[in-house]
């Protein structure tokens, strides 16, 4: 154990600590200007807001190594059962673990127990999993999830976000997380009513995530040469639902038009 004389003492500050006993510098990678670090792939930008009849979750399809895109077509708004669904956002790698083993704790639950487990039960179990992901957060590949889905004994869509610690709190209309958090949030904020119905709140999370794709290097907007638009899925009590890319191209077509006219 360190020793200290009174007036070397760190008193309660761990990095100053760590800074007096030689361990705060960060190791030498190697690394220099002209040997950059390759990065981690991360995944940006998701949204999800309440409507009507339960929720709507959507997330851009990019994933970025530093200034490259990694991957074009990444799914990070995922089905964890019949009446919920996860968005990521961060270190992708990381991120679908996390998501796969969440699906493989509810249907083992389920499995075990003859009925599924409760809502507020799984944004739980999330906020453990999420936890357990704190030192390797600490590390730089954070991951910070999105969880929402359909309360059957409430019966009314739920959502819930996360931070790095294992975190867990409720939003009561609408949340965005990743790179493009602050430009889609903000244009689903100000979209956003009480009582909005199916298809409006499917225009609306297109537009946060349009909006996001047009200020945010980082997420990735509709790709209609490839083929590849983002994934969004509603929740409600009759279940999981994504909507697919035949409606997304006319719902961005739309949003498309309003752009040019105006």
């Amino acid at each position: 154990m360190p020793l200290f004389t009174p007036g070397s003492d760190p008193g309660s500050s761990f990095p100053e600590l760590l800074r007096r006993v030689g361990l705060g510098a960060a190791p030498d990678t190697g690394l220099s200007a002209d040997k950059p670090d390759l990065g981690v792939p991360h995944a940006t930008t998701c949204v999800a807001l309440r409507f009507a009849d339960g929720v709507v979750m959507a997330g851009d399809r990019r994933a970025t190594s530093g200034n490259l895109i990694s991957h074009r077509g990444m799914e990070k708004v995922v089905q964890a059962d019949q009446h919920s669904g996860v968005a990521i956002a961060g270190a992708a790698g990381p991120a679908m673990e996390m998501i796969k083993l969440f699906q493989l704790q509810l249907e083992h639950y389920e499995k075990v127990e003859g009925s599924s487990l409760s809502l507020e039960g799984k944004a739980n179990q999330l906020s453990l999993m999420v936890r357990g992901n704190l030192p390797a957060a600490m590390q730089g590949m954070v991951v910070v999830p999105i969880f929402a889905g359909y309360d059957l004994l409430r019966t009314v869509g739920r959502l819930f976000t996360y931070d790095v610690t294992g975190g867990r709190y409720e939003e009561h209309d609408y949340v965005a997380t990743g790179s493009g958090m602050l430009h889609a949030g903000t244009v689903v904020k100000i979209g956003w009513r009480e009582g909005l119905d199916r298809a409006a709140a499917v225009a609306l999370a297109c537009r946060g995530l349009w909006e996001a794709a047009d200020a945010d290097s980082a997420t990735g907007g509709p790709d209609a040469l490839r083929g590849i638009y983002p994934v969004v899925a509603t929740i409600t009590a009759d279940g999981w639902t994504r909507l697919d890319d035949g409606e997304l191209a006319t719902v961005f077509e739309s949003i498309a038009d309003e752009v040019r006219a105006r």
